[in-house]
C-alpha cells in the first residue's frame, strides 16, 4: 500500500514558476515508477511527466517538454515537477501517481491533487 500527498500547488502568472512536491509512504516507493498527471475543468486527465526508479529515464508530455522536469529523491520518498515558464493552459489539478508510461490505466495509486492556477 502506498500513499502519496501533494503540494506545492498555487495561483502563478503566465511566465512564473511553481515546484510540486509528492510525498509517498510506503516501502514499496524507492523500486516503483512515479508519474505527474493533470486534469483541467471539462477535460480528462492528461499525462504530464513520468520517471523510473532510480531518476535516470524521465519522460514529459509534448506540451511541457523543456518547461517541466521532473525528479525523485528515494531517500526522502519524494518526487518533484518543476514548472517553469507557465502557461495559462498549465491550469489543472495535478496529481502524482505509481506507475509508469503515459497511460492512467498503468498507475494503481494517485493522490488527491493539488491545484495550479495560472493567470494571463
Amino acid at each position: 500500500q502506498v500513499q502519496l500527498v501533494e503540494s506545492g500547488g498555487g495561483l502563478v502568472q503566465a511566465g512564473g514558476s511553481l515546484r510540486l512536491s509528492c510525498s509517498a509512504s510506503g516501502r514499496t516507493f524507492s523500486s516503483s515508477a512515479m508519474g505527474w498527471f493533470r486534469q483541467a475543468p471539462g477535460k480528462e486527465r492528461e499525462f504530464v511527466a513520468t520517471i523510473n526508479w532510480s531518476g535516470t529515464m524521465p519522460s514529459y508530455a509534448d506540451s511541457v517538454k523543456g518547461r517541466f522536469t521532473i525528479s525523485r529523491d528515494n531517500a526522502k520518498n519524494m518526487v518533484n515537477l518543476q514548472m517553469n515558464s507557465l502557461k495559462p493552459e498549465d491550469t489543472a489539478v495535478y496529481y502524482c501517481a505509481v506507475g509508469w508510461g503515459r497511460l492512467s490505466s498503468n498507475y494503481n495509486y494517485w493522490g488527491q491533487g493539488t491545484q495550479v492556477t495560472v493567470s494571463s
